[in-house]
């Protein structure tokens, strides 16, 4: 793998191309010439374009989306056709769905997913999982937060308000009892302290990514949860619910981006707990990180941004090294852990920068 395609030009993808081009020969690609200068070249391109795509995606040896969920079928159906690796940071249960069947007759590496939940905390989980003889519950929470919040709600759109509605909207997958089941998205609230200060968690979508398929007769509980400051689920259900807004997602996107719009310094909590047996005896694990904004080649970069590019960055980097495999769907949680964070990318997960 030499030469990588990264679509959209946006904060998280064009730190995509940042990282990925101290190594590969990197070309971004969107709608539009990004407003910051990037050490690689920019074609204008849309998704939409079939033609385009098919035009322009083969001429590469791996392509990265960061672009909406709604937007990466196209893209994946391109790169399968063609033989071309595929990453994204889908949250979307359909759209991979969608790509996994289409792994199924790959040539090439498909592996939606890679951001931080599903992602990072998938393989976080897995790795915990690994330390048990037997299992009983694997419960993941991850929280992206403004780190000094005001108002009710406490929030701020450091990333995709389509992709946040999304889950906030869909039902989510679980393992409750033993047995694999839906649930409803906000719902399950429960109030965790992280270092004195006080957040809650209740289910979304989409961030077990295939774990439950993987862990189904396993354990007997194995769940998700979005880490928010107090309150902000009541909000929310409120606003898509009581005000029956749920339909209407492009207005709900409006309404909250131009209410919350995005801070310069966040905040993205990483947390996993796996209890299970080591023999005979009853055991817990935990895995805890807070990760703050850094500076990348002297440029300031929020949390949710470098941990997000960086999560997919090391993927592309695992498969490049061959030390994943090099077709078909990969599961977040068949990614081990220790070589992830041994990559370039991966490294920036090693405590809090």
């Amino acid at each position: 793998m030499k030469n990588v395609l990264v679509i959209g030009m946006g904060k998280v993808g064009s730190l995509v191309g940042v990282l990925l081009a101290k190594r590969f020969a990197v070309m971004g690609m969107d709608k539009r010439h990004p407003n910051t200068n990037l050490p690689f070249d920019v074609i204008l391109g849309d998704v939409n374009d079939i033609g385009f795509l098919e035009k322009t995606i083969p001429t590469f040896d791996a392509v990265v989306s960061a672009m909406p969920y709604n937007l990466n079928l196209p893209i994946a159906q391109t790169a399968h056709k063609f033989g071309v690796h595929y990453f994204d940071l889908t949250e979307d249960v359909p759209t991979t769905t969608a790509i996994r069947e289409m792994a199924e007759t790959a040539n090439s590496v498909m592996a939606p997913q890679c951001g931080l939940a599903p992602g990072l905390i998938g393989i976080v989980g897995a790795d915990l999982a690994k330390r048990f003889t037997k299992l009983r519950d694997i419960e993941l929470r991850v929280g992206a937060l403004p780190r000094y919040p005001n108002g009710l709600m406490g929030y701020s759109f450091t990333w995709s308000p389509a992709g946040v509605i999304n889950e906030y909207i869909n039902d989510a997958e679980v393992i409750h009892n033993g047995a694999k089941k839906m649930v409803p998205s906000l719902d399950g609230i429960e109030h965790i302290q992280i270092e004195g200060q006080e957040f809650e968690a209740f289910s979304t979508s989409g961030g077990l990514g295939t774990m439950c398929e993987t862990y189904e007769g396993k354990v007997d509980t194995l769940n998700y949860k979005t880490i928010r400051y107090p309150g902000h689920a009541k909000l929310m259900k409120f606003l898509l619910y009581e005000l029956i807004l749920k339909d209407k997602r492009e207005l709900v996107e409006q309404i909250l981006t131009e209410a919350k719009p995005p801070v310069q310094e966040d905040v993205v909590y990483v947390y996993a707990v796996v209890e299970g047996w080591k023999g005979e005896e009853l055991a817990r694990e935990e895995f805890y990180e807070a990760y703050h904004p850094i500076q990348i080649d002297g440029k300031h970069w929020r949390a949710i941004s470098w941990t997000t590019a960086a999560s997919i960055a090391a993927v592309v980097e695992m498969v490049a090294d061959g030390t994943l495999p090099q077709k078909g769907f990969i599961k977040q949680e068949d990614i081990p852990l220790g070589t992830y964070l041994q990559t370039t990318n991966g490294q920036f997960f090693k405590g809090d920068k």
